[in-house]
């Protein structure tokens, strides 16, 4: 059941992206009032009605607690009906090959990132009655090979998330998960171009032992077919707008599926996985 009375102020990470954008301009257009928070050029949101630009980086307390401080200023006391965690990155690529430094990144902006502003912009939740609705990814149910560091990473923002709703529950705050399934944005193809630069940088010899693995991987991802973002933000609007909001909300029937899938065996789920990827006929190579 939704609240058509729900239209006050909310807060959206990583605004600028796919996903972000089209969330911000979903809620705006139900009427909220939506502090959009960026690190830099504000893209495709400077030409919405009702977003106030925030600059705020989200692996950076520092950063975050500055933002919650000028967010508090502009609502006064009438708090945030909702704070959506969206930002994120994907790091991709075998995990032997993948940089320590994009491995630690992963957390910090998956998962550390949604920590810090959930703790920095809980007293304006609590103001204003509001909820806290985190996109995640199916990833985090069900492990796939060459994703493992975004799975992990979202894994973790489930377990804090599941944690939090519990302590929160005594002042009726909601913790909400938003899963997209494959979107078709930007962040998928700047994921590919982080992952092909590591690759050049690692050692060839072990990039050889990788190769029939990755050519697998992308035929396999070639036949996907990625939803728009508009599917992720109206799954966000749902959220936002619920009475009672459900612990999870699907944004496509591949999450579905994968929800589906997590509640197999793990052998089954692992072959399942193999299969799909084109990865259960490959031998190893010296």
């Amino acid at each position: 059941m939704a609240d058509n009375h729900k239209r006050g102020a909310v807060l959206v990470t990583g605004a600028n992206g796919g996903i972000g954008t089209a969330t911000v301009r979903a809620l705006t257009e139900r009427g909220a009032t939506v502090f959009a928070t960026i690190r830099s050029d504000p893209g495709a949101l400077a030409g919405i009605k009702g977003v106030r630009l925030v600059e705020m980086d989200v692996t950076d307390p520092a950063s975050v607690a500055l933002a919650a401080k000028k967010v508090g200023h502009d609502v006064a006391g009438a708090g945030l009906a909702a704070v959506v965690n969206n930002a994120g990155i994907i790091i991709q690529g075998p995990q032997e090959l993948i940089p320590p430094a994009d491995l630690r990144r992963q957390f910090e902006v998956n998962t550390l990132g949604p920590a810090y502003v959930s703790q920095a912009f809980l007293p304006l939740i609590r103001a204003g009655k509001g909820r806290i609705i985190n996109v995640s990814a199916p990833t985090a149910w069900v492990p796939v090979p060459f994703l493992g560091p975004i799975g992990a990473s979202k894994a973790a923002l489930e377990s804090l998330s599941a944690a939090l709703r519990t302590e929160l529950a005594v002042w009726r705050i909601p913790v909400v998960m938003v899963q997209p399934g494959t979107t078709k944005t930007l962040l998928f193809a700047k994921a590919e171009a982080a992952a092909r630069n590591a690759l050049q940088d690692a050692d060839p010899a072990q990039v050889k032992l990788y190769q029939q693995h990755l050519a697998a991987v992308e035929k396999a991802a070639a036949n996907q077919r990625p939803s728009p973002p508009e599917t992720v933000a109206k799954a966000v609007v749902r959220a936002f707008e619920a009475r009672r909001p459900r612990r999870w909300y699907a944004a496509s029937s591949e999450v579905r599926l994968m929800r589906f899938v997590s509640r197999l065996p793990v052998r089954v789920q692992e072959a399942m996985i193999s299969r799909v990827f084109g990865l259960s006929g490959i031998k190893a190579s010296a």
